[in-house]
């Protein structure tokens, strides 16, 4: 299959995938209102779906490019607004159950502030991984998918961690706790990663022998991190 750079694929694979990639993504932001014990460890539940859109962020980006990789991160962004409009248009609704009603609100009615921290850092993140892992694959000539994969985890997880926690809490919980967070989602989130290396190796090759593609962005430049 031959595809320009930046141009959007019509394979089944690409469908798939990129439609995994949205429905991680709104899913995470739903159940993330949910902390959960993890080996003594609190952590929201989106941290059980959320790092696998990374990781599909990466595969994307290491077979179809940047570009392609761009596009379905801000057709992301709008399908999550969307549910996030329609969840709030249907909270404004009376409901017929005044305690299912105050569950409804209590689950799903995120502040403003959440709901803008969430958002941003989801931009940031997902945009600067899948552009560090461009840069590396052109810089390394493809090899090493390893630490190409790794190292954009570590740069986009890290700017989406601090951009949420620090939007989301900041001023309302002490310095040291958010630190404390912070480097705990992080560190989660890169050896999720990490765990996840083989099967993202593996799908990564499957892609690319059934595509026939496998795209590199030699001119990408910070230009290029939010549009063409």
């Amino acid at each position: 299959m031959q595809i320009k750079v930046g141009e959007l694929p019509g394979s089944i694979r690409f469908q798939v995938i990129s439609a995994l990639f949205i429905t991680g993504l709104i899913t995470s932001n739903i159940i993330a209102v949910k902390l959960a014990d993890f080996w003594g460890y609190v952590l929201p539940s989106a941290i059980i779906i959320f790092p696998v859109t990374y990781i599909i962020g990466d595969i994307l980006t290491e077979v179809y490019g940047y570009k392609a990789a761009r596009k379905v991160i801000w057709f992301g962004f709008i399908c999550n607004l969307f549910a996030v409009v329609s969840i709030w248009i249907a909270g404004m609704l009376d409901p017929v159950d005044q305690d299912l009603g105050e569950a409804y609100h209590l689950v799903l009615g995120s502040t403003y502030r959440i709901l803008l921290a969430s958002f941003l850092a989801y931009l940031a993140g997902e945009l600067l991984n899948s552009f560090v892992l461009a840069k590396l694959k052109s810089l390394t000539e493809g090899k090493w998918l390893w630490l190409r994969t790794i190292s954009s985890t570590i740069f986009g997880q890290g700017v989406d961690t601090i951009i949420f926690i620090s939007l989301a809490f900041g001023g309302s919980v002490p310095a040291g706790i958010l630190l404390n967070i912070v480097f705990l989602q992080w560190g989660a989130k890169v050896l999720y990663e990490a765990l996840a290396t083989p099967f993202t190796y593996l799908i990564v090759g499957n892609f690319k022998r059934a595509e026939g593609v496998d795209v590199y962005d030699d001119r990408l430049s910070i230009k290029h991190l939010f549009m063409k």
